[in-house]
């Protein structure tokens, strides 16, 4: 890539951001920040001349093409550098914007004018990168911003040297890097860490995290600084080919400009191709897979749903589509095409279960599960079919009900009519229930009996497992529907009752009880409450309960 001597604009920029690299390394003081701020005064003085320096050329290519007539390539020329000055305008109002909200946040201005938050850490870090791991702070959508600029600048830069009939165009490395890809962080000749720690963390952490705010703020400027140098220098370029006749170029390149090479199935592929130099003075036809696209200023859009029939050990799978670019020649004498032929990798989706006991579901059971793809974002349309099971889809996208009648299950997602995926579970049954007796409000100690003449009342009750009840506690619900209990001295029984509530009152048994007999319960009817509110049977094994009575 052809980039020329630096600029003393550029050596400025560069210097000044070596400056602030170095201050961030230093143990922070109260001078440190007022270093910083008289940085970023600096910087955000530059902005603004830059700025204002950047119209002044955008109004003298106007009055030179309305001076030459208003040729066409001359106000192609002209709507490429306002575009441009638009476009970076709008990038350095945002990026004001959110330095404006970071002053704010951090407690604003004080009485003279000054910056009250200038070493806060806390706020700005949050602002910034966001909570926790969400990845949802500002500063992610600077860096997208930042980059999709310098794509747009390159190819901007690109034109205009294929139009002045240049090899080869500056290129503008990317103004947003990640600690791996940052040369101020990592040897890019040898891939070693300069910094340690520096290659695994993103932008918003490498420049953000734990950050006083003044420096963050200055970070911002500087980037704003950036942007205002590069569009300075384009706009010179493009007010340099105000004049020529005509574009002239020595070599025609078929581009294809893809959003990602890696997408997962079931998702939208997207690509932009084209010719680098096309004009209006060049129409031209290009098909993808045999049949024509539209084409739109010079450039055909690509779009399909990606699949694949297999994947290799990482789950991903090598793909490539073909397609063609046709062109007049400028002799008029007949059309070049070229073909062109992008490779892409599809990327298996991963399935994500969330559950209390994602392991293995239970039986007869409401088992709520949380299934989700991350790789298809916001395009995850799920739908669920499960053998040996009842499906209920639940109020949010990805929550779904099991409800098990086999011994396993396998369920399938599918998104957008594409399945994504099965996914199996084993199937357990329901934990038998714990049948305790309770009198007087305590638990019944068999061992040691109750003074005679006994209880007045019992209650039994069947407790659920207590994993079982954390799990599924709509469904460990239980209670003991029939039950016998007698009044036993020696091996005869005295008196008895049979009983279908959950208690049982026992003064008849007090008024004919004396030491030494015993109280016997044998359980016969044990129920369960669903999550349906649905009643169903459990079988449990021989429950005796034998409550000796004692003097």
């Amino acid at each position: 890539m052809a980039g020329g001597k630096e600029t003393p604009r550029q050596k400025l920029i560069g210097m000044m951001y070596l400056v602030l690299l170095a201050l961030l390394a230093l143990q922070v003081g109260a001078e440190i920040m007022v270093k910083f701020s008289q940085l970023n005064e600096s910087l955000s003085l530059f902005v603004g001349e830059s700025q204002s320096k950047s119209a002044s050329i955008l109004t003298n290519i106007k009055t030179l093409v309305e001076e030459r007539g208003n040729q066409k390539a001359e106000v192609d020329a002209l709507q490429g550098a306002d575009a441009l000055h638009k476009k970076s305008s709008e990038l350095i109002a945002s990026i004001e914007a959110v330095k404006k909200e970071l002053i704010t946040v951090t407690g604003g201005l004080d009485e003279d004018g000054n910056i009250v938050g200038l070493k806060d850490t806390d706020k700005s870090s949050l602002l910034l990168i966001g909570e926790g791991d969400k990845k949802d702070g500002v500063a992610y959508k600077i860096q997208k911003d930042l980059n999709d600029y310098t794509v747009y600048l390159n190819e901007v830069a690109k034109k205009v040297a294929q139009a002045k009939g240049e090899k080869e165009s500056k290129t503008y490395a990317f103004l947003a890097l990640d600690g791996k890809d940052d040369p101020i962080f990592v040897d890019q000749t040898t891939k070693k860490e300069k910094i340690e720690g520096a290659k695994t963390k993103d932008f918003a952490h490498l420049n953000f995290d734990h950050t006083p705010m003044i420096a963050s703020l200055a970070f911002l400027t500087e980037r704003q600084a950036r942007v205002a140098t590069y569009e300075a220098e384009i706009l010179e370029q493009l007010k340099s080919m105000v004049g020529a006749s005509d574009f002239k170029f020595d070599k025609v390149f078929a581009m294809v400009n893809a959003e990602s090479k890696v997408v997962a199935a079931g998702t939208e592929y997207a690509a932009k191709m084209f010719i680098s130099a096309s004009s209006d003075a060049i129409v031209p036809t290009m098909t993808f897979r045999g049949s024509k696209i539209p084409v739109k200023g010079g450039i055909g859009e690509v779009k399909f749903k990606a699949s694949a029939g297999s994947y290799d050990a990482e789950g991903k799978s090598k793909q490539t589509w073909q397609g063609t670019i046709t062109i007049p020649k400028p002799t008029g004498s007949g059309d070049t095409t070229f073909k062109v032929t992008e490779e892409f990798i599809v990327s298996k989706p991963v399935i994500q279960v969330q559950s209390a006991s994602v392991s293995a579901l239970y039986r007869n059971c409401g088992n709520e599960l949380n299934i989700q793809v991350p790789a298809l974002g916001a395009l995850y349309d799920p739908s669920f079919s499960a053998t040996s099971a009842q499906v209920q889809k639940g109020p949010r996208t990805g929550l779904v009900t099991i409800i098990p009648n086999g011994k396993t299950v396998d369920i399938t997602v599918s998104s957008g009519g594409s399945v994504i995926g099965t996914e199996s579970f084993k199937v357990r049954d329901v934990p038998k229930p714990n049948i305790v007796a309770y009198a007087n409000g305590k638990p019944v100690d068999q061992k040691q009996g109750m003074v005679a003449p006994g209880p007045r009342a019992i209650d039994l009750k069947a407790l659920a497992d207590q994993s079982f009840k954390e799990f599924l506690p709509k469904d460990a619900r239980y209670r003991v529907s029939k039950w016998e209990v007698m009044l036993v001295r020696g091996k005869r029984p005295v008196t008895r009752q049979t009983v279908s509530s959950d208690k049982a009152d026992l003064s008849s048994f007090a008024a004919q009880a004396k030491p030494g007999d015993r109280i016997l319960i044998d359980v016969q009817k044990v129920q369960r409450q669903t999550f349906l509110n649905a009643v169903e049977d459990v079988e449990i094994p021989t429950t005796i309960i034998n409550i000796p009575l004692t003097e």
